[in-house]
C-alpha cells in the first residue's frame, strides 16, 4: 500500500488554500486525481517527487518512508524511485531524443534505452533534438525519460522495487483528440508492462473512464469523494436528460428563428432558438444545452 498524509498551507490565485489529504492507494493501480484548477493536484504531485515539502504529515511507498515531519525525514527526489511528466515536458533543449532518455537511466541500466525507445515509438527519432519534434513526439519522449526514472536498478531490494510511482501532471492536455486517444492507449499499455503504480492529474472524465481503477475528487485541498469512476460519477439517479456543455461560435438570424453554432466536445452542431433564448447570448460564452434523453440515435 501507499499512505499519503499531508498538509501544506499554499498561496494560489484565489487567496491562500490549506491542503489536507489522508489518500490509501494500491500498489499497481492507475489512480486518477480529479479536481477544478486551484484545488491543489499538481501541489500533491510535487510533494510526491520531493519538489515541494509538505508543513506536516507522513508518506509511506512500498514500505518505505519519503516523507515524516515528526521523526524529521524527508527523501531527496533523486532517493526517490519517481518519474514526472509535467505538462510543459520539461525536456533538455540541447540534448538529443535518445540522450534525453538515457540521462535518467543508471548506468548498469543503459541497455534499456533501446526498449524504452521502442516502447514509446522513439526509435526513428534518437538523433533528433526536442525543438525538431511535434507535440505528440514530445510527450513521448517525457514519458519514455519518467519511465526510465522508475526502472528499478539492478540488485535492488525488493522494498525498492515496489517504491516507484509514475506521476502525470496533464500530459495529454495540449493535444487533439485523435492523437489523445492514441497516447492513452499506450500510456495503459506502458503502466500494465512495467507494473507502475501511476498518479494522473486529469479534467478529462472520459480519459478517467478508460485509464482509472481509482479517482480521487479534490476541492479546495481537501478530497470530497473517492472510488471507482462508476461509484464517484454515476452515483446521481437518471433524469432522462442529456446535459451538455457548449460556446457559442456564431449567432444568426433566418426568418422568425435564430440558428446557434456551438462547439460541443470537439465537434460544431447548430440549433435552433428563440429570439428570447438569444437575446442575452454573445459569441464566446458558454452555455449549457439540455435535451431529452429517450430513444437517441447511437451510431458507431
Amino acid at each position: 500500500m501507499i499512505s499519503i498524509e499531508c498538509r501544506k498551507q499554499l498561496a494560489g490565485a484565489t487567496g491562500h488554500l490549506q491542503l489536507n489529504v489522508q489518500m490509501q492507494i494500491e500498489q499497481g493501480a492507475f489512480v486518477t486525481l480529479f479536481g477544478a484548477s486551484g484545488a491543489g493536484k499538481t501541489s500533491l504531485l510535487r510533494m510526491l517527487a520531493g519538489l515541494t515539502q509538505p508543513d506536516s504529515g507522513r508518506i509511506e511507498v512500498g514500505g518505505e518512508v519519503w516523507f515524516d515531519s515528526e521523526k524529521r525525514l524527508s527523501l531527496s527526489p533523486q532517493q526517490r524511485l519517481v518519474g514526472v511528466v509535467f505538462q510543459d515536458y520539461a525536456l533538455f533543449p540541447n540534448l538529443t531524443v535518445a540522450e534525453n532518455v538515457a540521462y535518467a537511466l543508471h548506468k548498469s541500466q543503459l541497455s534499456q534505452a533501446p526498449r524504452l525507445m521502442a516502447l514509446t515509438g522513439l526509435s526513428q527519432l534518437s538523433d533528433r533534438l526536442p525543438a525538431n519534434l511535434s507535440g505528440g513526439q514530445k510527450q513521448r519522449v517525457a514519458l519514455a525519460r519518467a519511465l526510465a526514472r522508475v526502472l528499478p536498478v539492478p540488485g535492488a531490494t525488493m522494498a525498492a522495487k515496489k517504491s516507484s510511482l509514475l506521476l502525470l501532471d496533464e500530459p495529454l492536455s495540449a493535444l487533439d483528440a485523435a492523437l489523445r486517444g492514441q497516447l492513452q492507449d499506450e500510456l495503459l499499455m506502458l503502466h500494465r508492462e512495467f507494473g507502475l503504480t501511476t498518479l494522473l492529474v486529469s479534467h478529462d472524465i472520459g480519459e478517467v473512464f478508460k485509464l482509472s481503477q481509482q479517482v480521487f475528487v479534490l476541492e479546495h485541498g481537501k478530497i470530497l469523494h473517492s472510488g471507482s469512476p462508476a461509484e464517484v460519477f454515476l452515483q446521481q439517479p437518471s433524469q432522462g436528460k442529456l446535459n451538455l456543455q457548449a460556446q457559442v461560435l456564431a449567432i444568426r438570424k433566418e426568418d422568425v428563428v435564430f440558428i446557434l453554432s456551438l462547439v460541443v466536445g470537439q465537434d460544431i452542431v447548430e440549433i435552433i432558438a428563440s429570439h428570447d433564448e438569444v437575446a442575452h447570448l454573445q459569441v464566446g460564452q458558454r452555455i449549457a444545452i439540455s435535451a431529452k434523453a429517450f430513444s437517441p440515435m447511437l451510431f458507431t
